[in-house]
């Protein structure tokens, strides 16, 4: 898989809430930025709010830590509430047509390790 040379969004995972792993039953994780609702905190993986110089789109990838997934579908949120949230939920089920409008879908394959100080990035 070619990965362009200069990402259009990146982070680091921050902070990881006692219920993020659990999703990985349903091929999902949950990123929100500092300002994550406390109803929600438990459930996502803490990023930095950073610039994302352009929209995202299907046939990007995105790159979480060691592991790169192609982008399938991107809801028709997933652009403002990353840039003003931090928040996307990714999911990991290759479904090219976005049913959810704050879910980012990416190929279906092994599911990423995600710890503290994971770097994040699009490209």
């Amino acid at each position: 898989m070619k990965i362009m040379s200069r990402p259009i969004f990146k982070t680091v995972v921050k902070e990881i809430g006692k219920d993020a792993k659990d999703f990985e039953a349903v091929n999902m994780l949950i990123f929100f930025g500092d300002e994550a609702p406390s109803a929600l905190r438990d459930s996502c993986f803490i990023i930095d709010i950073n610039n994302l110089e352009r929209d995202i789109q299907a046939g990007m990838i995105l790159k979480i830590g060691k592991s790169s997934y192609k982008i399938t579908a991107v809801g028709n949120e997933v652009n403002t509430n990353l840039k003003n949230l931090g928040h996307i939920a990714v999911k990991f089920t290759g479904e090219e047509k976005a049913e959810l409008p704050g879910s980012l879908y990416v190929q279906a394959k092994e599911f990423p390790c995600v710890e503290v100080g994971t770097r994040v990035e699009i490209f």
